[in-house]
């Protein structure tokens, strides 16, 4: 009995050693690009012609405050701002109609009907790409604003020869409590994820409310028509589609971030992180399989290392500490590259909360998303 016991707590603690060595190994070879990417330096920004296309359903009160960040946009270059009211049944076609009066270059595109058997919001994105008259679109929600009015501009950085695909940063607004620094974190948690792996040569998403891409890439992959049928995926599954190792680019300049306001409650922020999940069962295989192997050695880190404890204390504790400083040391730079370095005294919290995250939301991978998009 006593050799059998010894040797199941071996076994924890070889599993415990491995599952160490596949943690470091996601911030030694994926994060750490992240961590210390310097964009090359450019002589002069680009300004290509742009489109910025913003999709709005019932979204009147948060239009009057945040679709003035993208009408003033310091550009000198030809752009547009397309705004496709989406058969919304408040105020939104009163309140374009005035913004229009002020802005000349706002497009409205009014739609009155629902595209049957497609849900969510790619009907509506659709036809503002369509309906854009430049080669590359810049997309973003109407909840989010610019951080600042140079967002347009620096965004365009990201292309040059043979760039078709440029992912950015959106964070969300600071506000007291713990909900709102767990909502950010893991926006920054998922951020380090598909920055990272863009840098690495395996871009497989990217967040619609600040995200750019050429027109021809829609229309040459037939636009959504692959995934109609799902009630997401018109940033994530279409990026996971058409990104590339040679045609994506990523921008972290400040300037280009976009804000947006975050959930108040946690069952509505739970609500909108479910209908997220939805569609990650539909990533390439590779991508399933790396992300899915960080989350799962995620999980099992911290009750391994609890029972290595009792085999022995002081590799457990070196192995921890190992992982603790090479993670502090990545989470500090890249907080400070995505201005969120005020979550940095709460890193190690966060990161035991994301144990907690990962069982909270496993199961709504396999669960059926809502039909609606707002």
């Amino acid at each position: 009995m006593t050799k059998l016991s010894i040797s199941w707590r071996e076994i924890v603690f070889i599993v415990f050693f491995l599952i160490t060595l596949i943690q470091l190994f996601y911030y030694g070879w994926f994060f750490r690009r992240l961590a210390f990417f310097i964009p090359t330096k450019k002589e002069q920004s680009q300004q290509h012609p742009v489109s910025v296309i913003i999709c709005a359903r019932d979204e009147a009160a948060k239009l009057v405050t945040h679709l003035p960040g993208a009408l003033v946009q310091t550009y000198p270059s030809t752009h547009e701002i397309i705004v496709v009211n989406h058969n919304s049944q408040d105020d939104t076609r009163f309140l374009l109609d005035e913004f229009k009066k002020t802005f000349k270059g706002l497009h409205i595109v009014n739609l009155e009907q629902e595209a049957i058997g497609i849900p969510g919001k790619k009907y509506p994105l659709s036809m503002g790409i369509k309906e854009a008259r430049y080669e590359i679109v810049l997309l973003t929600d109407a909840d989010c604003v610019p951080a600042s009015e140079f967002w347009m501009q620096k965004m365009q950085d990201g292309y040059h020869n043979g760039i078709e695909v440029v992912l950015g940063y959106s964070p969300y607004k600071k506000n007291p409590g713990f909900l709102n620094k767990i909502i950010r974190f893991d926006t920054f948690h998922t951020a380090l994820q598909y920055l990272s792996y863009a840098l690495a040569g395996l871009p497989y998403m990217g967040v619609g409310r600040n995200l750019s891409y050429k027109k021809d890439v829609f229309l040459r992959n037939k636009g959504f028509s692959a995934i109609n049928h799902l009630p997401g995926g018109d940033d994530d599954l279409f990026i996971n589609k058409v990104a590339t190792k040679d045609n994506t680019a990523i921008v972290v300049d400040p300037d280009t971030f976009t804000m947006s306001e975050p959930k108040k409650t946690f069952g509505e922020w739970f609500r909108q992180k479910t209908r997220h999940y939805s569609t990650a069962k539909y990533y390439r295989p590779l991508h399933k399989f790396l992300l899915g192997l960080y989350s799962f050695s995620h999980v099992l880190f911290y009750p391994l290392f609890i029972a290595s404890l009792f085999f022995d204390w002081r590799f457990a504790l070196m192995l921890f500490g190992i992982r603790l400083l090479i993670q502090g040391y990545i989470f500090y730079k890249t907080m400070d590259k995505l201005q969120e370095k005020d979550l940095f005294p709460w890193w190690w919290l966060l990161d035991i909360w994301m144990f907690v995250y990962y069982l909270i939301f496993a199961p709504t991978i396999w669960k059926k998303p809502r039909t609606t998009w707002n």
